[in-house]
């Protein structure tokens, strides 16, 4: 699937390292790159199944 138009963002709290850049800003997908390889694949989720991820990641 081609992400035209994601807007790739990494958490603030990366500093320079190396992380996990998401696109959120597509109505009907979430898309999760690795920062080291843009070019590479990206995982695709719907925005439920991220913003639940998401609410688990926080809870520990």
């Amino acid at each position: 699937m081609e992400l035209i138009g994601a807007q790739w963002r990494k958490s603030s709290r990366s500093g320079q390292g190396e992380c996990i850049e998401v696109a959120d800003n597509l109505p009907d997908v979430v898309g999760v790159r690795d920062s080291k390889d843009p070019a590479g694949p990206a995982l695709i989720f719907t925005p439920q199944t991220w913003r639940a991820f998401v609410a688990f990641a926080k809870r520990g």
